[in-house]
């Protein structure tokens, strides 16, 4: 891979290997890249900017932050970076924060409004294609999470379908393990920019983290056998 040296070269085979298994791009297409702040989506962004200098297809790529609204926002250092790396975007800023009740606000109620902004905004730029940050971890978290709290078998699609095909989500980090986007970010000395919610720390997202990171120290192969668990279903043993 031309250009690419150390953890990216690593980062982005997998990210080839996940656009080729599921069809996440083609030629021609317009990708919003989902921009939070974090580690994760600043890495997706650069590891896409720099694949369109050698795949064999052409695509376009905006990065679209949605701005809720929260103390220390990133917007600017953000816009900053932006410039810097040479991408289109666009920072869409959005008041669901100031208006939502505070005694709810929690992980699913900012995702769920962030989510819906950023529909939004790819439709008005006409990207079909929403490229989101989430890596192995997250959809092997959303596993544990499904089947703990909702008391069903499903997780994060590598690729899926919204709107009869008017959006379609797709996370080209689903084979990328968490420790290597962050040796990626440590080598690079990527400024990110963590979430200042207050329940980040709390949610049970994070729980799942702690399982499974004390999980790994019996069964260091535990992310991957979960993951390959969603497309091993034995439906003769399903009730």
């Amino acid at each position: 891979m031309p250009n690419l040296h150390g953890t990216e070269f690593y980062i982005s085979k997998r990210v080839g290997k996940a656009i080729t298994d599921y069809g996440m791009i083609a030629d021609g297409d317009k990708v919003a890249v989902a921009i939070s702040g974090g580690k994760d989506s600043l890495t997706l962004l650069r590891v896409l900017q720099d694949r369109q200098a050698f795949v064999p297809i052409n695509y376009e790529i905006i990065a679209v932050h949605i701005d809720l609204g929260y103390p220390k926002s990133c917007a600017k250092p953000l816009e900053k970076y932006f410039k810097k790396l040479g991408v289109r975007y666009h920072i869409e800023k959005v008041d669901t924060l100031i208006k939502g009740p505070k005694n709810k606000i929690n992980c699913f109620w900012c995702s769920w409004n962030r989510r819906k902004a950023l529909f939004q905004v790819s439709d008005r730029l006409g990207c079909k294609k929403v490229a989101l940050g989430h890596h192995t971890d997250d959809i092997v978290e959303t596993v544990l999470m499904n089947l703990f709290f909702h008391g069903e078998t499903s997780a994060m699609m590598p690729k899926q379908e919204l709107f009869k095909g008017k959006i379609n989500l797709i996370r080209p980090l689903a084979y990328v393990e968490e420790r290597l986007i962050k040796r990626f970010v440590k080598d690079e000395k990527i400024q990110t920019f963590d979430c200042t919610c207050p329940n980040s720390i709390t949610s049970n997202r994070s729980r799942m983290t702690r399982i499974i990171r004390e999980l790994e120290e019996f069964c260091p192969e535990v992310k991957k056998n979960i993951f390959n668990s969603v497309k091993r279903v034995k439906e003769d043993y399903l009730l």
